[in-house]
C-alpha cells in the first residue's frame, strides 16, 4: 500500500510485562493518535503465545474506538470501509529483548565500534571482548560459555590492515562453541564485520559450529566508521533467529506489516529521523525499573555530520535496580537531593522495601520526594556513562598545523555538548508519569544539568518505540505523531554557565510573555525562577555577565526564540556545572526547598 493511501495504523510494543497498543488514523490531511489499549505481555506460561496479548490489546482499542478491528484471531487488513486497519506494525523487548557479545581487536577502537552498532541496534551488551582487554584465552573462551547470548558480532582490523587479531578471535570462538540462549536446534548467528581480507579464514573457522554471516567492515579506515550494514544484519537476525524461537512470534511476524524491531532500537530510529528532519541536536532518556536508555544524536565536530548514541545502564532503575543506584551514586549523593531532614537509616530501609516490593508505587509525598530524588542520581549516572561512550573515533590521525600546538583536544572527546543542545526528551514512569509535569522538569534539569537554552519535554505515554517502527514505513505519519501526540512540551531552560562573585550580576533576560507582560530581569549567582507561559516562540535577549556563557560565547549576549510550554520557561542561574550543593544539612534542605518552591514544584495551580 502507497503511503498517501494508508488511513490507518495499529502498533504495538511488547514489552517484557506490558503489551501497549496505539490506534492513529488520519484526521483531516493529517495523522493523530486516537486512542491507547494495554494488556499483559504473554510470552510466558500459562499462555506462552505473544499474540494474545497482542490481541487482547487490541481488543481494547476496538472497544474504546467503537468499530471493529479484530475477526476472532485475526487483525482485519487493510481497512474495509470502517471495518479494520490499513497496517498492523510491532517492536518487541519481551522475553528480556536483544542480548549480544560484541569482540575486536583493540578494546578502544574497533571493539568499541562493535559496541555502538550493536547498541544503536537495540541490544543490550553483555560483555566486549577485545585482544588488549587483559583476559587470557581459557578466560574469554570460559566468558563466552557462560553468557549464552542472542548473537555475536565480531569485528576487528582496518581492510587494509593485518588479519592475524581477527583470525586468533574467530579460533577463540570456535573453541568456545557457543550455545544461543534460546532454541537448542540452531545454530548460534554470528555476525563478522571485521578486515574483508579475512572473509576465508573467518568462513573456515565458524562457518560449521555456527550461522555466519559476513557483513562489510564497520571500520573499513581508521578515519571513518561504517556501522550501518552491522545494524541491519542485526535487525535481521533478530526476526530470523531471536525472534523466532519465543513462543507465538512467527504468528506474530506473519500478522505484521513490516519486520519487528527491538523496541530501543525503535526508539533511537525515531530519534535519528526527528534530528534530521528538524536539524536539530536531540538527547533522551527512558528510565525504566531495571534499566536507563539514554539516545543522543549530536554532530561530529570533526566529521560534520550528525551521529547517534544509545547506551543501556543495565543495572540503573527505579525498581528492580534501585538497590544498585544506591550502590553506584553512594548515600550522600542521594540524600543531597531529598529535601527534608531524613536519617540515613531509613532511607537506607525505604531503598530496600522498593527492591523487595518493585511494583509499589508512593503512598505519601515523603515517598515520592524521595523516589524523585533517587531518580535523579540514576539519571546523573546513565548520563555520564553516555557521555564516556559517545565519543569521536579514536585512533584517528589528525594533520596538524602551528596553531594545534596549543590546542589540547584529540581523537576520543565526547560529541555531548550541552550547550549545543536543542531538546531534552524525557520518558519512563518516574518522568512521564509525574503528578506534576513541573516535577518531571526539574529532575531532568537537575540530572542533566543543561547549558544555554534548552527545550525540555517528556513522552505523554512512552508510545515512541511504536513511532519507530513506524518511521520505517511512513515517516510523515510518525513525526506528525510524534510531535502533536507523543511529545509534551514542558518549556525552556535558561541557563548560563560561568562563575561570578557571589551577589554580584549573573545574568540579565529581557523578554515579552504572550500574554503581554514584559520582563527586564538581573539574576545573580544561585537564583531559580520560572515563568509560565504557553508553547509559541518568544522573542528573547539574554545578557550574561563578563565570563558566563550562555551560547553565544563568554560575556557574549543572544537575542533567540524561547518557548513556554505545559511549565513554562525556567531560568537556572545556579551557576558552574556540576554545580555543588551545601554541605550544610539545613542550608542543603532550605535551597532545596526554596528552588522546589520557586518553580511550583509541589504546589497546586
Amino acid at each position: 500500500m502507497k503511503a498517501d493511501a494508508i488511513k490507518s495504523i495499529l502498533a504495538t510494543d511488547c514489552g517484557s510485562t506490558t503489551t501497549k497498543a496505539i490506534l492513529i488514523e488520519k484526521q483531516g490531511g493529517e495523522y493523530r493518535l486516537v486512542v491507547r489499549g494495554e494488556a499483559p505481555t504473554t510470552v510466558e506460561a500459562p499462555f506462552e503465545d505473544v499474540t494474545r496479548g497482542v490481541l487482547n490489546a487490541a481488543k481494547e482499542v476496538e472497544e474504546l474506538r467503537g468499530r471493529q478491528i479484530l475477526d476472532g484471531d485475526k487483525i482485519i487488513t487493510p481497512q474495509q470501509g470502517d471495518k479494520g486497519v490499513d497496517i498492523y506494525i510491532s517492536t518487541s523487548s519481551a522475553g528480556g529483548g536483544l542480548q549480544m557479545v560484541v569482540t575486536g581487536i583493540v578494546k578502544a577502537m574497533s571493539a568499541e565500534s562493535a559496541e555502538r552498532a550493536a547498541l544503536g541496534a537495540g541490544a543490550i551488551v553483555m560483555d566486549v571482548l577485545a585482544s588488549n582487554d587483559g583476559r587470557l584465552p581459557h578466560e574469554k573462551i570460559q566468558r563466552i560459555r557462560h553468557l549464552r547470548p542472542d548473537m555475536i558480532l565480531l569485528s576487528g582490523g582496518t581492510d587494509s590492515g593485518n588479519i592475524k587479531g581477527v583470525v586468533e578471535m574467530s579460533e577463540l570462538l570456535k573453541a568456545a562453541n557457543p550455545k544461543p540462549r534460546l532454541g537448542i536446534n540452531y545454530k548460534l548467528p554470528v555476525i563478522y564485520a571485521g578486515n574483508q581480507k579475512a572473509n576465508k579464514e573467518i568462513e573456515d573457522n565458524l562457518s560449521e559450529e555456527t550461522d555466519l554471516s559476513i557483513v562489510p567492515n564497520l571500520r573499513p579506515v581508521l578515519e571513518r566508521e561504517n556501522l550501518g550494514p552491522a545494524r541491519d544484519k542485526i535487525h535481521d537476525l533478530f526476526m530470523e533467529h531471536v525472534m523466532a524461537q519465543a513462543p507465538g512470534y512467527k504468528e506474530l511476524m506473519a500478522m505484521c506489516d513490516a519486520p519487528i524491531m527491538p523496541t530501543p532500537g525503535a526508539v533511537g530510529e525515531i530519534m535519528q529521523v526527528i534530528a534530521k528532519k528538524e536539524n536539530i541536536t536531540v538527547l533522551g532518556v527512558d528510565i525504566g525499573g531495571a534499566t536507563t536508555d539514554v539516545f543522543s544524536v549530536f554532530k561530529d565536530p570533526e566529521l560534520g555530520e550528525p551521529v547517534f548514541n544509545r547506551t543501556v545502564s543495565a543495572n540503573l532503575g527505579m525498581s528492580y535496580s534501585i538497590s544498585n543506584v544506591l550502590a553506584s551514586a553512594g548515600l550522600p549523593n542521594i540524600l543531597r537531593w531529598v529535601p527534608f531532614e531524613i536519617e540515613e537509616v531509613d532511607l537506607r530501609n525505604r531503598i530496600g522495601n522498593k527492591m523487595i516490593r518493585p511494583t509499589t508505587i508512593p503512598q505519601s509525598l515523603d515517598e515520592l520526594k524521595i523516589e524523585q530524588a533517587i531518580a535523579r542520581e540514576a539519571l546523573r549516572l546513565s548520563f555520564i556513562q553516555h557521555r564516556e561512550f559517545a565519543v569521536g573515533l579514536k585512533g584517528v590521525q589528525k594533520e596538524r598545523t602551528i596553531s594545534d600546538a596549543f590546542d589540547q583536544s584529540s581523537s576520543g572527546e565526547t560529541l555531548v555538548n550541552m550547550m549545543d543542545l536543542d531538546i531534552l526528551v524525557g520518558s519512563g514512569g518516574v518522568l512521564s508519569h509525574a503528578p506534576r509535569r513541573h516535577q518531571s522538569a526539574r529532575m531532568m534539569i537537575d540530572a542533566f544539568l543543561p547549558e544555554g537554552v534548552t527545550q525540555i519535554a517528556v513522552d505523554s505515554i512512552f508510545m515512541m518505540p511504536q513511532l519507530g517502527v513506524l518511521a520505517s514505513v511512513h515517516e510523515k505519519a510518525a513525526t506528525e505523531v510524534f510531535n502533536k501526540d507523543c511529545l509534551l512540551r514542558l518549556g525552556t531552560c535558561i541557563a548560563p554557565v560561568g562563575s561570578v562573585k557571589p551577589g554580584k550580576e549573573y545574568m540579565r533576560l529581557r523578554c515579552t510573555l504572550p500574554d503581554g507582560k514584559s520582563i527586564d530581569k538581573t539574576y545573580t549567582l544561585g537564583d531559580l525562577e520560572l515563568f509560565e507561559a504557553p508553547y509559541e516562540a518568544i522573542r528573547a535577549e539574554i545578557i550574561p555577565a563578563r565570563g558566563v556563557d550562555v551560547g553565544g560565547g563568554p560575556g557574549q549576549s543572544i537575542k533567540t526564540e524561547i518557548y513556554g510550554g505545559l511549565v513554562g520557561i525556567i531560568v537556572d542561574a545556579r551557576g558552574r556545572r556540576p554545580f555543588v550543593l551545601p554541605e550544610n544539612a539545613a542550608e542543603r534542605v532550605a535551597a532545596l526547598q526554596k528552588w522546589s518552591k520557586a518553580v511550583k514544584e509541589f504546589e497546586d495551580r
